[in-house]
């Protein structure tokens, strides 16, 4: 089931049919359980939707930054920002943060 989140792990489907397995961190995951479920709802949907082509040459709501020799990636969704990196078919959500609560981490 696409955008279904257990324990810490979840699946996404691309609409090119990548399947990415989602992974969370404490921080990410806490924030997730915090917030009402439309709103878990949207955030999984818009995690879910994330394209390799979005990876490579970005759009309006995907951003790539470098930390510490790491590619990390910025998903804007809604009033939220998620702040995620790579490795192979996994994406790793680092930080979900509020709009208005960090520019970078």
């Amino acid at each position: 089931m696409p955008g279904a989140i257990v324990a810490g792990l979840a699946t996404a489907t691309s609409s090119s049919n990548t399947v990415y397995q989602l992974n969370f961190s404490d921080q990410a995951m806490a924030e997730l359980k915090k917030l009402p479920k439309a709103v878990q709802l949207g955030l999984m949907d818009a995690m879910s939707m994330i394209h390799p082509d979005e990876l490579t040459r970005g759009t309006e709501h995907m951003g790539r930054l470098s930390r510490e020799g790491k590619t990390f990636y910025r998903l804007r969704a809604g009033e939220f920002r998620i702040y995620f990196e790579t490795t192979g078919e996994s994406l790793f959500m680092h930080y979900i943060l509020h709009q208005h609560s960090l520019a970078d981490f």
